[in-house]
């Protein structure tokens, strides 16, 4: 009898790259994530993106806006999908105040990072960030290029 070996599964649901290119990302908290049903759904087949996403807080409260999770083909008809509303995070008290002090800071804001599973829980990484300059961003692009280079150079030498 041939065994099956188990598929390994990322966490990851979707990755925020152009908030790392855009932002120094200083401190970085999990929150979890207020759902529908639908919602879950379209996260399993990771119909996600977080490009523009930002958090912000209104009344001690922390949401999550521009996140777009596209529906699924298999939605319910009694139901209207609203594929960029603004979904509450849930964190606590302490975490809330952190944030709020943070973003008070001069240039800096807060975004998601980064969606995953946790224990069958939707987890969202938000981080506090301050905006990168037109040539910190020229600097990156410069490294990324140099180390590809330098793994081809270490390929071709082996």
């Amino acid at each position: 009898m041939a065994t099956k070996k188990p598929k390994t599964q990322s966490n990851t649901i979707v990755l925020n790259k152009r908030a790392r290119f855009d932002y120094h990302l200083h401190e970085k908290i999990e929150a979890g994530l207020v759902l529908e049903g639908w919602e879950v759904k379209a996260l399993r087949e990771k119909n996600a993106q977080l490009v523009d996403s930002y958090v912000f807080i209104q009344k001690g409260e922390a949401y999550l806006s521009g996140c777009n999770l596209t529906p699924t083909k298999s939605v319910s008809t009694h139901i209207n999908p609203e594929p960029q509303r603004t979904r509450k995070l849930l964190m606590h008290r302490q975490e809330i105040d952190r944030l709020v002090g943070g973003i008070q800071k001069k240039g800096q804001t807060c975004v998601a990072t980064a969606l995953y599973w946790k224990n069958n829980r939707v987890k969202c990484e938000i981080a506090l960030a301050s905006g990168k300059k037109s040539h910190d961003k020229r600097q990156a692009i410069k490294e990324r290029d140099w180390n590809r280079d330098k793994s081809r150079m270490l390929k071709e030498t082996r």
